[in-house]
């Protein structure tokens, strides 16, 4: 692990991050966040920039990632553990920094994000962008193809400054992560890349069966070591019996209230898209009218700015650069006749 100074790190993968910071509030993005960035331990130079006591002051936890950098958070696994059964937590999906930074100011417990291990920007901006959230890195499922590569991956993720992944892989996997001390969410229920196995897109855990083998799956990933499962798309009364009979924090999305979290995407509760939505899925904000209306206004300058050019009203006196008195009579002169 490489320090190059307060604003780039060189991971052990070969490739530099922006070290992840918080836009705090009434900071406008691109703009520097005032006070002590993280930074990052070095076995080399030392561990340096350990976050102030007064963190706890603040509702955060002082922290040390996996990668090694010291940060705030508002929650560690233990905490999340602690809360199971006690209050349903909140969780969401952003797919911005600016969603993200919007989602941590207004409160929200936990975040998970895509991360690309091919293109880890995104996700590195995001976590900056929200840096005292605890957040999972999304990891993709075809991205590991043994236990070898599912540690690597895991642990790419947690030096972009993870606190937890999330995936969708077999126990085998989870259990090797897992051991290499990265803490792994799992899924199981509906499994969207999986689908094909439960019948396509839609509703399991229907039938006696299926309840059985969503039960099943999710005891083996708790054995495999997992912290927490995504359950997605099955009934609200069978998860909540499910989450009775787990250690697992159930975190739901399409499976009602019977989960220890609830999630949803940001773009959908934001309704960054119109209509259709899923089913489970409800809209506190219709964002996509006002992209909608942004981009009537565009079409709307460039035709005003057509028909203006057209009509002669533009450029008008106020638009132009006048000549002085006497220098086109000298140009003329000096240039001659034209051609």
């Amino acid at each position: 692990m490489v320090c190059t100074d307060d604003r780039m790190i060189v991971t052990l993968t070969g490739f530099a991050v922006q070290r992840a910071t918080a836009t705090p509030k009434g900071v406008r993005c691109g703009e520097s966040k005032p006070g002590r960035d993280e930074t990052m331990a070095s076995h080399a130079s030392g561990d340096g920039g350990i976050p102030p006591r007064d963190a706890t002051q603040r509702g955060l936890k002082r922290v040390m990632t996996l990668g090694g950098a010291y940060g705030t958070r508002n929650y560690t696994i233990k905490d999340l553990r602690d809360q199971k059964g006690r209050r349903v937590l909140v969780e969401t999906l952003p797919f911005t920094p600016e969603e993200a930074a919007a989602a941590e100011e207004a409160g929200i417990d936990t975040m998970k994000v895509r991360f690309d291990p091919k293109n880890p920007a995104s996700a590195a901006a995001i976590r900056k962008a929200a840096s005292n959230t605890f957040m999972s890195f999304s990891v993709p499922l075809v991205a590991a193809a043994s236990e070898t590569e599912a540690v690597r991956i895991a642990y790419q993720a947690m030096e972009l400054g993870a606190d937890a992944i999330m995936c969708q892989w077999s126990p085998r996997f989870i259990a090797a992560a897992t051991e290499a001390g990265v803490p792994v969410q799992g899924h199981a229920g509906l499994v969207p890349r999986k689908s094909t196995w439960t019948g396509g897109l839609r509703a399991v855990g229907k039938t006696l069966d299926e309840a059985l083998w969503i039960y099943g799956e999710i005891k083996r990933l708790e054995a495999a070591g997992a912290w927490a499962v995504e359950v997605e798309v099955i009934p609200e009364a069978l998860l909540r019996e499910i989450s009775k009979r787990t250690t697992l924090l159930t975190s739901s999305i399409g499976a009602g209230g019977g989960g220890d979290i609830q999630f949803l995407f940001a773009e959908d509760l934001l309704g960054n898209n119109g209509p259709p939505y899923p089913r489970h899925s409800k809209q506190y904000r219709n964002l996509h009218r006002l992209c909608d209306a942004m981009q009537a206004e565009r079409v709307a300058g460039f035709k005003d700015f057509i028909a203006d050019v057209k009509s002669g009203g533009f450029p008008g006196p106020e638009h132009v650069v006048k000549a002085p008195d006497g220098l086109l009579d000298a140009f003329v002169k000096q240039v001659g006749v034209q051609r």
